[in-house]
């Protein structure tokens, strides 16, 4: 099986030999374990081993091996899946060349989260259910990735070269910055939220948009892009593995409850969607945790239906 997973990790396997890896993966958690600590070792190799002139040389081969340059400086979560390699064609600015750029997707799963550098320097962290698509390398005028869930970005500052999220209908451009983005494609909501430098909301296609000023932040509320003050940046904290609501409803916090804890919350009384809630919880205390809090403010029952996955409260 290393054999397979070595030549996974190097972009070279086939759909069906893909295929046969996720599978094996699924299987047991000890087998993603095992996978994070032979593509850890194999990438600290290579990074050994290639001095800069040695990368630069082999971006001029037709196909570029995805762990020859790879993005990914630092993973702090070991559940992060690598569920694709795309390699697309590109002109380089500059050095007059074709060669191949690949990209390359993560998904942190429910109840994770994810931490990485990418190659121009800038920090992203990754919430639950979130999907992260980025090339391997940017190319010199535009660096490019795409989110699917939230993430918060340290944006390495480049004025010759504006990074841009695409996220749902709009696109965060920024040349260097701190701000949240929310988007799950799940729900087709936005919000991004900007806490250092400034960024541009656009819709897509279109060339000029709303920027945001520090502690600003803009959102889709019925249909169209609203801005306004953040008024809690605790909420900034899932980075650290702490969820925070501030007079939040009830509603609310069981949509974030599915989403991080990937757990079905039915809600057989419809009074209690009206509660409304200000607190601070870790996530690695666990829903239950969470749920036998909130009865402390409001009295209400529940039960665990382990076959479904479910939370029922009552």
């Amino acid at each position: 099986m290393e054999k397979l997973l070595l030549k996974y990790i190097d972009g070279e396997c086939t759909e069906e030999e893909k295929v046969k890896v996720a599978a094996w993966l699924d299987a047991d958690p000890r087998h993603m374990k095992e996978y994070m600590t032979l593509r850890k070792l194999n990438d600290i190799s290579i990074w050994q081993t290639d001095s800069a002139s040695q990368v630069r040389e082999k971006r001029k081969v037709r196909v570029i091996k995805l762990n020859k340059a790879t993005m990914v400086e630092v993973l702090k979560v070991a559940a992060i899946f690598v569920i694709a390699f795309i390699a697309v064609r590109f002109f380089a600015p500059g050095d007059g060349y074709k060669g191949e750029l690949v990209m390359q997707t993560l998904h942190v799963p429910a109840g994770q989260r994810a931490e990485l550098t990418l190659q121009d320097g800038t920090k992203v962290w990754l919430n639950a259910k979130t999907t992260l698509t980025f090339p391997t390398q940017f190319s010199d005028e535009v660096r490019e990735v795409k989110l699917d869930g939230e993430g918060f970005f340290e944006v390495a500052r480049n004025e010759h070269s504006p990074f841009i999220v695409n996220a749902q209908q709009y696109d965060v451009k920024v040349l260097g910055t701190k701000f949240n983005l929310i988007a799950y494609s799940q729900d087709g909501g936005f919000e991004t939220a900007l806490l250092e430098g400034a960024v541009e909301v656009l819709e897509h296609s279109k060339t000029k948009g709303i920027i945001l000023k520090p502690n600003e932040q803009a959102f889709l509320e019925r249909g169209k892009l609203t801005v306004s003050s953040i008024v809690n940046k605790d909420r900034f904290l899932w980075r650290e593995g702490i969820i925070s609501f501030d007079n939040t409803t009830f509603a609310e916090l069981v949509h974030k409850l599915e989403l991080y804890f990937d757990r079905d919350i039915e809600i057989k009384n419809p009074e209690i969607l009206n509660y409304k809630y200000t607190g601070k919880f870790r996530m690695k205390d666990g829903v239950e945790h969470i749920i036998r809090v909130l009865q402390l403010r409001h009295a209400f029952s529940y039960q665990i239906d382990e076959e479904r996955n479910k939370i029922i409260i009552e």
